[in-house]
């Protein structure tokens, strides 16, 4: 079958008629199935043309037709609607490390805590929120972009210069003292620290600052600092301040450098110092000790002698009384036994002896081995009045 052939429709059934001037083709009943529709005019069919006549339809219903104004019911619902969300924006959130303050026409009228709150709309009442628990730090001096560069240099009261950073941590105390009582808080922290800081160095030498007297210096400016800002009631609490360097100029680094060393070296000579005399004093305090020590014993030593050589003498003078020619034969015999044992003794018998006697000098010579000394309360023991009272019974002796 030819192509152009359309005497047989074929399953599709046939082509539609040409339009011949009418306004639409008429639909053929039956003769298979249909395309898709196609939209109909520039809007996207009839069914959007439906919608849009029927909205014009009910927006003319509510504000009226031509020539008979809004409707009163419009009016009211739309001032109504306006009105709740006027009122809604009342509503606000605080968080929990907030404090917000509530301000009536420019005063001050409540605090509010934390959590979902509501206020008077605008321009009755607005909120300004404050964080009171949060910790706030402003540092001051060594920052290159300070709109100061000179306020790191403070005059000490030694009348130096020192180049000193430092920094400050504050928090809010009260909300409300703190939206009211100055118009920028934090620039008043800050000039209020700066201050302080500079009177507190100028009370304090270059050598304390740069050493040991940081945390003085420290203490006092917390002092100073709250005072000041107490006084202006800022609702600030300053929580610490913290030196973070304090050095000598730049132009003059070298000059402290070198008196830096001298002290130095002059504590190193006064420890030097320090050392020797301690040494010194610890030894001669020693000595001293030991000498003391070795007086009281001698002195415990002879008390303790004198005590038992006075003893022993009491007690031969009660043998004495007793029986004194006894005591004097023993006493007589004692000492001359002590004598006669350390010297040379020749024994001369009396009897046939008419000629002299000559002796060898060897005989009166000293002995090689000297005996050792008796203690001194030996050879004291005795007094000389007993020696000579045993005398008499030695003469006695020979017969």
């Amino acid at each position: 079958m030819p192509w152009n052939d359309n005497a047989n429709p074929g399953p599709w059934g046939s082509p539609p008629p040409e339009d011949n001037g009418r306004d639409k083709p008429e639909r053929r009943q039956g003769g298979g199935p249909r395309g898709p529709r196609r939209p109909e005019g520039p809007g996207g069919g009839p069914e959007f043309d439906a919608a849009l006549d029927r909205l014009r339809r009910r927006l003319s219903g509510l504000f009226g037709g031509p020539g008979q104004g809004i409707r009163p019911g419009v009016v009211a619902a739309i001032a109504g609607a306006a009105f709740g969300l006027w009122a809604l924006s009342g509503l606000y959130v605080v968080q929990p490390n907030e404090e917000a303050v509530v301000i009536t026409f420019g005063a001050y009228s409540r605090s509010e805590g934390p959590g979902l709150r509501y206020h008077l709309p605008s321009p009755i009442e607005h909120v300004e929120k404050v964080p009171v628990t949060s910790l706030n730090r402003i540092d001051i001096g060594g920052a290159p972009d300070a709109e100061a560069p000179q306020e790191s240099l403070m005059l000490t009261a030694d009348e130096n210069i020192v180049n000193l950073t430092f920094s400050t941590t504050w928090r809010v105390n009260d909300a409300a003292r703190y939206v009211f009582s100055t118009r920028n808080p934090e620039e008043a922290v800050k000039a209020v620290a700066e201050s302080a800081m500079r009177e507190v160095i100028g009370t304090t030498p270059l050598d304390q600052i740069m050493t040991t007297g940081r945390g003085e210096v420290e203490t006092h400016t917390v002092t100073l600092m709250q005072r000041t800002l107490d006084s202006w009631g800022a609702g600030v609490s300053v929580v610490g301040v913290q030196i973070r360097s304090a050095s000598p100029p730049p132009e003059v680094v070298a000059a402290f450098r070198d008196v830096s060393n001298a002290e130095q070296d002059a504590d190193s000579a006064r420890n030097e110092a320090n050392t020797y005399r301690n040494r010194v004093v610890n030894e001669a305090k020693g000595d001293g000790a030991r000498i003391v020590q070795s007086a009281q014993a001698y002195r415990e030593q002879s008390v303790r002698d004198a005590l038992g050589d006075a003893a022993r003498f009491n007690q031969i003078l009660g043998e004495y009384k007793r029986a004194p020619g006894v005591t004097r034969e023993r006493l007589y015999l004692e000492t001359m036994e002590r004598v006669l044992a350390h010297s040379n003794k020749v024994v001369v018998s009396g009897k046939a002896t008419t000629a002299p006697i000559i002796l060898p000098p060897d005989v009166f010579r000293p002995r090689t081995l000297a005996p050792p000394a008796a203690p001194p309360q030996q050879q004291s023991a005795e007094p000389a009045s007993d020696a000579q009272q045993a005398q008499p019974p030695a003469a006695k002796a020979p017969q």
